[in-house]
């Protein structure tokens, strides 16, 4: 069972298969999704902007909406990026991007895997999450170039987000160091191959000005400590997750 599952995922009709899977998930509002929206409504008011970078099929940007927010969904790749003009595009409240961003404006070439939630501009954290066998056999077998801008350029074209989900592969870092200024709440993933990557957002983004953070684990849709923390403090207790199989996001929230 697994060879056949394996040749289907490695096949032309795999993304076929993929996208049909998102489509009748868009139709449908599941436990799940409501769990979803009563864990960001701590973060998101009605009529809020928020960005949601890494967008892939739109999962968060959906959320977001439901709660009443406008969304600026910043997704590179063509098929997503298909995927949600399709479903959003005759959205006023969203914006879609077909970006990825970085440190400064540029080009930049992007890993394409057969899971395109996968999908990263980062080698490294490929080459470390291939080795912890954590994807199973996803492969990154295809490349494409892509447009690169910046935080600070979104926010300047778009105004300043209450809340910011960045879930980007690896690539977290680069994406915070093209943010200049405090902005509203952000959420970072990290996986335990590459925490050191999440402790360089978190002391970038204690440099422009005073955090608090907290954690999830996985997809919980729940933040993991009863009180925010402070960056030493956040950095201790995910280094007690570096050798586990756990992954989730870290929250900041810059103090006013």
């Amino acid at each position: 069972m697994k060879w056949i599952k394996r040749a289907i995922r490695h096949s032309f009709l795999y993304p076929i298969v993929k996208t049909a899977r998102f489509e009748r998930t868009m139709r449908r509002w599941t436990e799940q999704d409501q769990e979803m929206v009563d864990f960001y409504r701590q973060f998101i008011n009605p009529g809020d902007l928020c960005f949601d970078i890494g967008a892939n099929m739109g999962n968060r940007t959906r959320i977001f909406l439901k709660l009443g927010a406008r969304v600026v969904a910043v997704e590179p790749q063509s098929q997503c990026m298909a995927f949600l003009i399709k479903h959003f595009g005759n959205d006023q409240r969203v914006v879609l991007v077909q970006k990825v961003l970085g440190e400064k404006a540029g080009q930049a070439e992007m890993m394409i895997s057969d899971e395109n939630t996968l999908s990263s501009l980062s080698h490294e954290w490929i080459r470390k999450v291939t080795e912890s066998g954590r994807f199973g056999d996803s492969t990154w077998r295809k490349k494409q170039m892509v447009r690169m801008t910046t935080l600070d350029n979104l926010i300047r074209q778009n105004g300043m987000p209450s809340f910011m989900k960045i879930d980007v592969e690896g690539y977290e870092y680069p994406v915070v160091k093209g943010l200049t200024a405090p902005s509203g709440t952000l959420s970072l993933e990290f996986t335990p191959e590459f925490m050191d990557a999440v402790y360089q957002c978190i002391q970038h983004l204690s440099s422009l000005g005073k955090i608090q953070l907290n954690y999830a684990v996985g997809e919980t849709m729940a933040l993991a400590l009863s009180s925010w923390v402070t960056p030493k403090e956040m950095i201790g207790i995910l280094n007690g997750h570096r050798n586990a199989e756990l992954f989730g996001d870290v929250y900041v929230r810059f103090e006013a």
